[in-house]
């Protein structure tokens, strides 16, 4: 045992005597990173995966034209929808994400021939995924759908309240994120003069995020109404970048987007979207 302890030793001696600056080019690479290090392109994929396991808050800020009976009015819409994961053990998990939107109408001739202009809450939707862990790179996610009218007045959407299911699928492949979200709601009640809930919706998305924590963004939000046999479908192209403010990440972003088709009364023509979120690390 003694012999063995020497050997021992005499390897170590010879390892130090190697001079002192192979220790210091070694020494990187077995120095962890700092503990209060962000990986800022890791995050940034994240928040292009609508059910990734992370907290954000978003706000939307949403410009549209060519609204109403005339297409002469604007909306300007706000939305708050911040993404809430709870570990369901496994590496499953279940998402919940409200939708608070809050919309300010201008010059919007209704079908009374009168033009509006006015602000107030627009309907309120909770989207929810159960995400089972697939060990791939392909997720998936499925869950209950609900939205209820807030105002009154219709003005602002639909007084029926919808009841439904939601979906996702999507692939990480490196840079790339990709996918297709959507849902399918029915009417369970309420008045259908201004609208109804019977709809289906569909999200074709795909971003890329860079080695800066840049994210080009592209989707379509297409939702058709069983009711009117149309389609609203805007077309939203745009770039968001990922910071670390007072080691807080936040992502801004901002982009065109053109409605491709859309239903009686809703926005045409070109818009514009701009959202910033901030991201809760655990």
């Amino acid at each position: 045992m003694s012999t063995f302890k020497t050997i021992q030793a005499a390897v170590v001696v010879a390892t130090l005597s190697t001079g002192a600056a192979f220790a210091q080019e070694a020494k990187p690479s077995t120095v962890p990173a700092p503990s209060g290090a962000v990986d800022k392109v890791g995050i940034a994929k994240k928040l292009a995966n609508p059910i990734a396991n992370m907290i954000s808050v978003p706000l939307q800020y949403e410009f549209s034209r060519g609204v109403g009976a005339t297409q002469g009015g604007s909306e300007q819409t706000l939305l708050f929808q911040p993404v809430m994961p709870f570990n369901l053990g496994g590496g499953d998990t279940f998402i919940v994400r409200p939708i608070v939107a809050g919309v300010r109408e201008v010059n919007v001739q209704g079908a009374s021939g009168q033009p509006y202009s006015g602000y107030g809450i627009a309907n309120v939707t909770i989207e929810s995924f159960y995400a089972p862990n697939t060990n791939s790179s392909w997720i998936w996610g499925v869950g209950p759908y609900a939205v209820s009218p807030v105002s009154n007045s219709g003005k602002f959407g639909s007084q029926q309240t919808g009841l439904g299911a939601t979906g996702v699928v999507l692939n990480r492949a490196g840079p790339w994120t990709y996918g297709l979200l959507g849902y399918q709601s029915w009417s369970v009640g309420g008045n259908p003069d201004f609208g109804t809930q019977n709809n289906l919706y569909g999200q074709p998305f795909v971003a890329y995020t860079t080695k800066d924590a840049l994210t080009v963004t592209a989707n379509m939000e297409a939702l058709y109404n069983y009711d009117t046999r149309r389609t609203s479908n805007p077309l939203y192209v745009g770039a968001s970048k990922l910071m670390v403010i007072g080691g807080v990440p936040f992502s801004f972003g901002a982009g065109p987007m053109y409605y491709v088709s859309n239903t009686p009364g809703g926005p045409s023509g070109w818009g514009a979207r701009a959202t910033a979120t901030v991201v809760i690390l655990k």
